[in-house]
């Protein structure tokens, strides 16, 4: 086992790393931007270390300042956490290099299953439904033009090295292709250093379902059920559930057998994530996320199991605590994430100080966050301080106690997307189990 970890991150998922490896006996070493000097998780490390300026350029995203701290600090291994480096594999492979564990897949599986094209292309080889269209990418409209002919309009085209809904556009008809396609090309340019597209067949109201998975290096994979991720705004995720109000046991067993097989031929490693649409009971393979995930929590408390430690263990060369057979799902889970945002200004993101903040609490509830009296929202990062966790015997059960939750939850000094959420989980859609993921900008933002 490790004994000192570096964690490559900032904020809740930062601490929730720190945690884990207290609770495991490891020391830790955090990393922060000037801007985060006084941050909780530079707080609660055995060890700081500052990589940079407040732009993540400078410092989060600083690959030789980060390496550079955890050869000097002597760690064993470097966690990435979500977000900034934990999906590049020009990253992972300086790590290897320096003979340091990177906790994760190892880069030359970040790169192939990273690449969304090339996934797509890997996952259908080994039986996993994906969405039609064609392998490759494009930079040039007039040849993307020759395979939108075989897909018909509408259309998706997305940014090949892409997340985060950067580079996505939908394409209605032949006479605005290519204009949006150029100009989707060049925001992956800007957004990613690759300016390839490519294609696939666009669905009208799609489910977004998500399996939870994690290996180690003997050959075995897990999954952990799946997540419902449908509830988004402008292609972000709001809310996730988990069990899916559409996904039952036997859907469950199938699609985790197709994708558990695929990654073992694939020989994967660590947690990861496989993204689908979910439409007419069919499932369609839409990406892969090489790394823990911001809704990992939900899984957490419904099969009782530390996704963040068997991480660590995994990386460790420990073998899978748990077999397929073993896994069980209890309670049903709800995460909300409370971004510093103003709902009423088109969403705007907020910075400043945090005055107070109460946290809700009581049975059924985790909180997943950095934030606390004084604390400073600075204005470089992601808008999320905060996620709320709520779960409970049934579905119905679950969203009466994340509402109440939310009713709870206060935060002074900043603006919040609270009420906007509790809205959201009032809605008949929701609450019906039915919506799909535009039901958030065609029906409750289209009212008010």
């Amino acid at each position: 086992m490790f004994n000192k970890v570096l964690i490559a991150n900032r904020g809740e998922i930062a601490i929730r790393v720190i945690r884990a490896c207290k609770e495991m006996g490891i020391d830790t070493v955090a990393v922060y931007s000037e801007a985060d000097r006084d941050s909780l998780h530079v707080k609660m490390a055995e060890e700081a270390v500052c990589i940079g300026p407040a732009p993540a350029g400078q410092s989060y995203l600083n690959m030789s300042n980060i390496i550079s701290a955890a050869v000097q600090r002597e760690v064993d291994a470097i966690h990435p956490g979500f977000g900034f480096l934990s999906e590049n594999s020009e990253f992972a492979h300086m790590v290897e290099e320096v003979g340091i564990k990177f906790i994760g897949p190892s880069s030359d599986s970040i790169a192939k299953l990273g690449n969304k094209s090339l996934a797509k292309q890997l996952m259908a080889k080994h039986g996993v439904p994906v969405i039609p269209g064609p392998d490759q990418g494009f930079t040039n409209p007039e040849m993307a033009m020759k395979e939108v002919k075989k897909i018909g309009f509408p259309l998706l085209i997305k940014a090949v090295a892409g997340g985060g809904g950067r580079g996505i556009r939908l394409i209605e008809d032949e006479k605005s292709f290519e204009a949006i396609f150029q100009e989707a090309s060049h925001e992956a340019k800007m957004a990613f250093s690759d300016p390839n597209l490519y294609l696939e067949k666009y669905f009208e109201s799609p489910k977004h379902i998500e399996i939870q998975v994690i290996a180690d290096e003997h050959g075995n994979c897990i999954h952990l059920g799946e997540r419902d991720c449908s509830s988004q705004r402008r292609k972000q995720k709001v809310i996730e559930e988990t069990p899916s109000p559409v996904i039952d046991a036997d859907k469950r067993k199938s699609i985790g057998s197709k994708v558990t097989q695929a990654l073992k031929q694939l020989k994967y490693t660590n947690a990861g994530t496989v993204e689908f649409l979910y439409e007419n009971d069919r499932f369609y393979f839409m990406e892969m996320n090489t790394r823990i995930q911001v809704e990992h929590p939900i899984t957490e408390v419904t099969t009782s199991i530390d996704i963040i430690k068997e991480q660590i263990r995994v990386a460790a060369g420990e073998k899978l605590s748990w077999k397929q057979n073993q896994i069980q799902w209890n309670n049903h889970a709800i995460e909300c994430r409370i971004n510093a945002e103003d709902p009423k200004q088109n969403f705007m993101p907020f910075a400043g100080k945090v005055h107070n903040v109460v946290f809700p609490s009581g049975p059924g509830i985790r909180i997943d966050s950095g934030i606390y009296p004084g604390a400073e929202i600075p204005p470089y990062y992601d808008s999320m301080v905060a996620k709320v966790i709520a779960y409970d015997n049934t579905r119905k059960q679950a969203i009466a106690r994340m509402i109440r939750a939310l009713e709870e939850f206060s935060i002074s000094g900043i603006k919040t997307n609270k009420d906007f959420l509790i809205d959201i989980l009032s809605s008949d859609s929701f609450l019906n189990g039915d919506y799909s993921i535009n039901f958030i900008e065609n029906e409750l933002l289209k009212k008010s």
